[in-house]
């Protein structure tokens, strides 16, 4: 089943209990994605009508409920031969569970545990459902401690005329009513007789009545008063023992009229008050009525004769029989010997018959923890036979019997023991993991249940690509448990990284030497060189294809070194004195130096303090396509800006003479200026210049 969607919408995740009547498993709802609780007809009972019934019925009895102490129920359906319930998932144990584990419990607990199973009695009893099977089994405690009651596989409506079916009672014995014992009607009172006993189990830790099989616990129902829980567990509160021995009344009229009531009772027993009220004292009639009805044994007719023998004495004068004859005790000796025959016959007739209907009953072994073939041969040695259940989740080996059912009673002979049997902690094969990433063979691993710290990494070679399985052990096709797994990767290192050093304005020595001391490699043909503005002659232009700190590792090679050349054919060079005079005569005044030509863009040429005016020499580079524009900065305001282009160069060249820019008084905007137009630092287009400050480097050529 583990797997299988039910009605396309319920998905089955694992197994998480079972009774007689039915499989119970964990599943998922597709649909409405959450957990839910699916309850599967066993396989053995799919063509038994009766317990098909019975099967709905529960679902019918449950559905119509509305409680939070009851399972709700959310579908019921049929796939195939697969009957199903779809109910409430409670995520905690059951109350059977949990007696097992820590009974006797505080009073306390179990009394709120009871009042919240009376409360859903009394909601069911209200809704005319009797649940006839209440037990620690069938009671679910939450994570949060709310108890909900389940399992109302053989409910019936209150006014159901018989719980018998051929002759036999449907229910679990230890918890049975003497009423469901005897088979006749059960109502409201039978389930708080059964949540009696549940709460002398809680508290106790022992059901009141054991016995060798079925039908003696049921006699002892019927017949033996249970022993007082104070005697078993004297913490217990008289109050409580109250509520239990009340409960427990074989008689349904001497307990309480209603779950309502009992839990009224309940609510109040662990008041102050009320702990130490004196023990509940019951009326027995028997022993009062003088005109109670006593068996007597039945009066013979020949005995009424008698009576008037003895009443009338024999007439004097009434002669005397006659004298018996010569062996007269022969004729009753014979009848004597053939009664005695005839008795003796009948009783072996008696005995012949009653061993032809007697089925005789064997204890039934225990057979858990033993391997299937040991537990097969102990069944059959008792004359018992055997059905086998796989569990999948079983951790012990395989062919190992987990659980039996039944167990630690006696059952008739032939009868069937259900073994769970382990199918084994399951072994997976070791696949080739070798020239994958680590961190992909992680995944799947994981996704097998392997944990983090069962898988070992190791270092191994270095390679262009890290991290890549090189070894694995286990060995491909290997087959391991996964919990047992041990995985070892011995992986690829990657090479040791650093940052491209920027080789740029570095002369061709500096940058052969910083590449050798790199560990890097240099193309045999790398070194080019090339006219250019940007940078002095034997400087370096362009490096490639590492540039400045992307990540390198020792051997790479760089291909290109691009090496300055000088200025080009067409470049000119022009000097420019520029005058400038302090805002205050005889005090300093700060001057900078922005130049954008040719060479460089934004460069910030010189700062010089003045104290009177004076000119300022500055030389620049200018091209066909690019002029050269000087600011002339006093702090941070701009104060004058000068303009030469390619044509003054060539005007220079000729002789003609280029005159500089009239010098503004302090304060003039450069707008005044007839010189041309004052342009911003990094202002770009025809004869502009865009981009980053550039450093200058040394050692320019001419």
């Amino acid at each position: 089943m583990i797997g299988k969607k039910l009605g396309g919408r319920y998905e089955i995740l694992e197994r998480i209990g079972g009774g007689g009547m039915a499989l119970v498993y964990k599943g998922h709802d597709l649909l409405l994605n959450r957990k839910v609780a699916v309850k599967v007809l066993r396989s053995q009972y799919v063509h038994d009508e009766e317990f098909i019934r019975r099967f709905r019925r529960e679902a019918q009895a449950a559905a119509s409920l509305s409680h939070p102490n009851v399972v709700s129920i959310y579908d019921v359906g049929q796939e195939g031969e697969v009957h199903y319930i779809v109910m409430e998932y409670i995520e905690g144990t059951t109350l059977n569970d949990l007696i097992k584990e820590k009974a006797p419990l505080q009073v306390e607990d179990a009394v709120h545990y009871a009042g919240q199973i009376a409360d859903a009695l009394d909601h069911a009893h209200h809704n005319e459902i009797i649940h006839r099977d209440i037990k620690p089994h069938n009671i679910l405690i939450g994570k949060n401690g709310r108890v909900k009651v389940t399992d109302f596989g053989i409910a019936r409506a209150a006014t159901s005329s018989t719980i018998t079916q051929t002759g036999s009672v449907v229910g679990s014995v230890h918890y049975f009513s003497p009423e469901h014992a005897k088979g006749t009607n059960t109502g409201e009172k039978s389930d708080l007789y059964s949540l009696g006993i549940v709460m002398y189990q809680m508290l106790t830790a022992r059901l009141p009545f054991l016995g060798e099989s079925p039908i003696s616990v049921a006699l002892k129902h019927l017949q033996e008063d249970v022993e007082e829980p104070r005697k078993v567990n004297p913490l217990i509160p008289q109050s409580v023992e109250n509520i239990i021995l009340k409960a427990m009344r074989k008689k349904p009229e001497e307990r309480y009229q209603s779950a309502k009531q009992m839990m009224a009772d309940l609510d109040t027993c662990l008041s102050p008050d009320r702990r130490n009220e004196p023990k509940v004292a019951f009326w027995d009639a028997d022993g009062m009525d003088e005109e109670r009805t006593l068996v007597m044994p039945a009066i013979r007719a020949n005995q009424l004769g008698d009576f008037k023998d003895e009443e009338y004495e024999k007439p004097s004068w009434r002669e005397e029989p006659a004298p018996a004859k010569r062996n007269g005790w022969i004729k009753p000796t014979i009848w004597i010997v053939i009664l005695l025959i005839v008795l003796g016959g009948m009783w072996y007739l008696v005995g012949y018959v009653k061993s032809m209907f007697t089925i005789e009953t064997v204890d039934v072994p225990n057979v858990v923890n033993k391997p299937l073939t040991q537990a097969q041969a102990e069944l059959t040695a008792a004359r018992l036979g055997w059905t086998i259940e796989l569990d999948k989740v079983s951790k012990l080996p395989k062919d190992t019997v987990i659980r039996q059912d039944p167990t630690g009673m006696r059952m008739n002979v032939g009868t069937k023991v259900t073994l769970y049997v382990s199918e084994g902690v399951p072994k997976v094969k070791m696949e080739n993991f070798v020239g994958q990433k680590i961190n992909d063979a992680k995944l799947k691993l994981q996704a097998l249940g392997i944990k983090e710290d069962q898988i070992t990494v190791v270092p191994g070679t270095t390679e262009d690509t890290p991290d890549i399985i090189q070894k694995q052990t286990p060995l491909v096709g290997d087959e391991f448990e996964v919990e047992k797994a041990a995985i070892t990767f011995t992986i690829s290192k990657a090479k040791e990284t650093f940052k491209m050093p920027d080789l740029v304005g570095m002369t061709e020595k500096e940058a052969k030497d910083q590449i050798a001391k790199l560990n890097l490699k240099l193309a045999v043909n790398a070194i080019t060189r090339e006219k250019t503005y940007k940078q002095p002659k034997g400087k370096v232009i362009d490096q490639f294809p590492y540039k400045k700190n992307q990540d390198v590792s020792a051997g790479l090679e760089i291909t290109s070194l691009i090496i300055s050349d000088g200025l080009p054919e067409d470049a000119g060079q022009l000097n420019v004195s520029i005058p400038v005079k302090p805002t205050e005569e005889g005090k300093d005044s700060e001057f900078k130096i922005v130049v954008s030509d040719a060479q460089y863009d934004n460069f910030e040429y010189k700062t010089e303090k003045v104290t009177k005016p004076q000119n300022l020499d500055v030389k620049v580079i200018v091209s066909p396509d690019k002029k050269a524009v000087i600011l002339i900065k006093e702090g941070d305001n701009l104060v004058n800006s000068i303009t030469r282009t390619y044509q003054d160069y060539l005007d220079q060249k000729s002789g003609k003479t280029t005159s500089p820019n009239p010098s503004p008084s302090p304060g003039t905007s450069p707008k005044q200026q007839t010189s041309g137009p004052a342009i911003p630092a990094g202002g770009s287009g025809n004869g502009q210049t865009g981009g980053n400050t550039s450093k200058p480097g040394t050692g320019g050529g001419n």
